[in-house]
């Protein structure tokens, strides 16, 4: 914000990222609005009141994929793992403990979760894309398809396993 400020317009600040780093500025940009979300979640309660939802109806069985499925929404807004887990994390292991749940298989699920819904729009692929003069929309419907298959195999094992 302060950097939105000093500029004296959005416009400005946005023209400035943009000269600066070319290749990565819509990345730069958007980390704060990340973070301002990121923030609102946590401190309204959403993040934790979607995590105890999930762990509200599981059993022993079904926390480990209710983790997942929990981890992969929280994620939509929550991007960053670490601030996830602070999150969500405690409200999990503690539901796997009262219901006698594998712990360990309920943090798989969470981390899983978290990396699972990233396939929408992968950071690790944007440099790369940025050099093969490709956007995001080129590649989209590929990280869909592995969001939507590997979701679908993921949330099979964590039920069988």
């Amino acid at each position: 914000m302060l950097g939105i400020l000093l500029h004296g317009t959005p416009r400005n600040f946005i023209d400035a990222a943009i000269e600066a780093g070319k290749t990565v500025w819509g990345i730069v940009i958007q980390f704060p609005f990340y973070a301002g979300i990121m923030g609102m979640m946590v401190k309204s309660g959403l993040a934790a009141t979607i995590a105890n939802w999930f762990a509200s109806f599981s059993t022993a069985k079904t926390l480990p994929l209710y983790s997942y499925w929990s981890a992969g929404l929280i994620n939509l807004f929550v991007p960053s793992g670490g601030g996830q887990w602070s999150v969500q994390g405690p409200i999990m292991v503690d539901a796997a403990m009262k219901i006698g749940a594998s712990v360990p298989k309920v943090v798989m699920g969470v981390a899983w979760g978290d990396a699972w819904t990233n396939m929408i729009q992968p950071f690790w692929a944007l440099p790369l894309l940025s050099v093969a003069k490709l956007e995001i929309r080129d590649i989209m419907g590929y990280c869909v398809m592995a969001l939507i298959w590997s979701g679908i195999v993921t949330s099979i094992l964590l039920l069988i396993l």
